[in-house]
């Protein structure tokens, strides 16, 4: 028997009601968002994805074609080389007619050849592989004497066919790509001619791509990449019989193969995604602070296999971008779907409101103008705070790069400062090479008329010395006065120290400093720029010579440079037996535009220059008196990275 809902009944039911209808507009306000935002990803990630194909398509192109120009520019020389028939003589019959000049000529041909070539070596073996002549004869790695009937290039231009082959030099450690051809007389091969050339100027160029860039040998070996940290990395897992391979041919020179951990997702339509841990990341590159290492992530790759060698041509692309817009499409189709449905509830709100109120019309309109205006409001204060925000970053990076840019124009006059303090004694090294010239070459005609061949012969020798000389003052100021690249490098701390002491030269004879120079280990490498920092020890030996000028009473001048590695650290000090540094000077020494000099002399921007020059290595610049007299200023710089040479 169904009972009449009695009054205080009704309350509890029109709540219940009004509470399932709620529940009800939540689940497809929810359907609505998910439906929106999921469409809106799918769609957004497809375009991305296609976009990055297309990009990865067009620079598999260019880097492809550019390797392609690269290796058939020295593809016909081994081919050339078998033609020579001086080449040719020195084959055909080793055991009589090998004399020492006839393997002289061979050799100063192959070394003009590869300097014209701009090859790393060309050399010739006989049919068993021993190196008769090379273009590296004068080098201590020189190819000749080796034998290299290992190669896999050498059998197959024994047997007459071109031979190609990437690997690393078992002699010079440096990796090349080998080309080959076999030479031929009284119808057979008795010898190979090869051409060894570097890659590394595209690699070079790859370094600059903003995402990773590697070619891969036959067997899945990273033989180049933009990414120093993957190269000699294995792609794929290397069968043991494989590595015994590559044991026998040595091509990789007993270099370790580490797999790079590259996990593939999904292969399909051409499109190969990967996926790389953060833990191999740091594994393959755990000090690689300044350098490219592969951020860890999601990529796509494109790769396209290359006609004139067995080797897979392969771009990659982070995905990440692509994902998080389309996550930022989602959200915002996400809050248009919610958008429309909230202005749909609103609108069936005011029919029913309209249908159970009419004089509640007025009110609801009201309200819902209110809203659009606030919106309009609101829209249009954060597109005025967008645009000022974006005129305040526009404005900071124009401050940044004219900043930059003052700096620059500081550093090369500096430079040119310090060739105008040194052009009064180069002009009197360039004088009296001169004035002997003049007067060598005028003796020269004399004796030419004469007959006097040997005098002649002397004075011309003389007259060679004499313009090398000239040749190398100037050759040296022309690389000190040159901008520099403003890449880090490995930089040789000995050479620094010879360029800077060469420049300064005329002072330290005029002040007839004993120079006394340690380095350990001698062969000292940091991370920096060459030319930059010659700079900073042509200033602060300039520096200490200006000091120890300031004490004609004191001991003879005595300028000390020592430099040592600490852990992955390089630490160069220079030091003098001057008065060492005033309290006032030590507080204020790396100050701009603070100077001890006379008006005229300085603008004080030598050593703040410096300061700013090792900062930009990764490094720092400190001065300090020492216990026994005298100032000593430390260069600390990152040590320089491995490289294989």
């Amino acid at each position: 028997m169904n009972l009449p809902a009695t009054p205080h009944r009704l309350p509890g039911l029109r709540r219940s009601r009004r509470l399932f209808k709620a529940l009800v507009l939540l689940m497809l306000l929810a359907l609505a968002v998910g439906v929106a935002g999921f469409a809106a990803y799918r769609w957004s990630l497809a375009a991305s994805i296609a976009e990055l194909r297309a990009h990865g398509k067009h620079r598999l192109d260019l880097y492809a074609g550019a390797l392609e120009r690269e290796i058939a520019h020295y593809a016909t020389v081994p081919g050339m080389l078998g033609l020579d028939r001086e080449l040719i003589e020195l084959l055909r019959d080793e055991t009589t007619q090998l004399t020492p000049e006839r393997v002289k000529r061979a050799n100063l041909f192959l070394e003009r050849l590869n300097a014209r070539t701009g090859s790393q070596a060309i050399y010739v073996m006989n049919e068993r592989g021993l190196v008769l002549s090379s273009s590296n004869w004068q080098q201590p790695n020189s190819f000749v004497g080796q034998n290299f009937s290992y190669r896999p290039y050498f059998s197959s231009a024994i047997q007459g066919k071109p031979g190609r082959f990437y690997g690393v030099g078992t002699t010079s450690g440096e990796p090349g790509y080998y080309l080959s051809y076999g030479v031929a007389a009284d119808e057979r091969w008795i010898g190979v001619a090869a051409i060894k050339i570097g890659l590394d100027r595209l690699e070079q160029t790859w370094r600059g791509s903003e995402t990773p860039v590697l070619l891969s040998d036959e067997i899945g070996v990273v033989i180049l990449s933009s990414i120093p940290a993957w190269k000699f990395g294995a792609l794929k897992a290397i069968p043991p019989a494989t590595l015994a391979e590559l044991a026998q041919s040595r091509r990789y020179n007993a270099r370790p193969i580490p797999p790079l951990g590259l996990e593939t997702l999904a292969d399909d339509d051409g499109l190969q995604r990967v996926e790389l841990s953060a833990q191999r990341a740091r594994e393959l590159a755990p000090s690689a602070a300044n350098a490219a290492t592969g951020d860890p992530g999601e990529y796509i790759v494109q790769s396209r296999a290359l006609e004139s060698a067995q080797w897979t041509l392969s771009v990659f692309a982070d995905t990440r971008p692509a994902r998080e817009l389309a996550i930022n499409h989602a959200a915002l189709a996400g809050v248009l779907a919610a958008f429309l449905v909230f202005l749909l509830l609103m609108d069936a709100e005011r029919r029913r409101l309209l249908q159970e109120r009419l004089a509640a019309r007025e009110a609801l309109q009201q309200a819902h103008d209110e809203l659009e205006r606030k919106v309009a409001q609101r829209t249009a204060e954060l597109s005025d705070s967008i645009a000022k925000l974006e005129a305040e970053v526009a404005e900071r990076a124009r401050a940044e790069q004219t900043l930059r840019e003052a700096q620059a124009g500081l550093v090369q006059a500096g430079k040119l400062a310090v060739i105008g303090q040194l052009a009064a004694g180069i002009t009197h090294e360039l004088n009296q090479p001169l004035v002997a010239l003049r007067t060598l070459s005028g003796n020269t005609i004399k004796y030419l008329e004469r007959g006097k061949l040997d005098t002649v012969r002397s004075n011309l020798q003389t007259i060679d010395e004499l313009s090398e000389r000239m040749g190398t003052i100037t050759g040296q100021l022309k690389r000190f006065a040159r901008k520099s690249t403003g890449y880090p490098q490995n930089v040789s701390i000995a050479r620094a120290i010879a360029s800077a002491l060469f420049l300064m030269d005329q002072r330290i004879r005029k002040q007839k400093a004993e120079i006394h120079i340690e380095l350990q280990p001698e062969q000292l490498m940091a991370c920096g720029d060459q030319n930059r920092l010659e700079q900073v020890l042509v200033n602060l030996i300039g520096n200490a010579l200006d000091a120890m000028q300031d004490t004609p009473d004191g001991p003879p001048p005595r300028l000390e440079l020592r430099g040592e590695q600490q852990d992955e650290r390089v630490v160069l000090r220079v030091i003098d037996n001057g008065p060492g540094l005033p309290p006032h000077v030590r507080a204020r020494l790396f100050e701009p535009f603070f100077t001890t000099k006379e008006a005229g002399v300085g603008l004080g921007l030598g050593l703040a220059i410096s300061a700013g020059i090792v900062r930009e290595f990764g490094g720092k610049l400190g001065g300090d008196n020492l216990p026994q007299g005298g100032a000593v200023f430390v260069i600390d710089l990152p040590a320089a990275k491995e490289t294989q040479t």
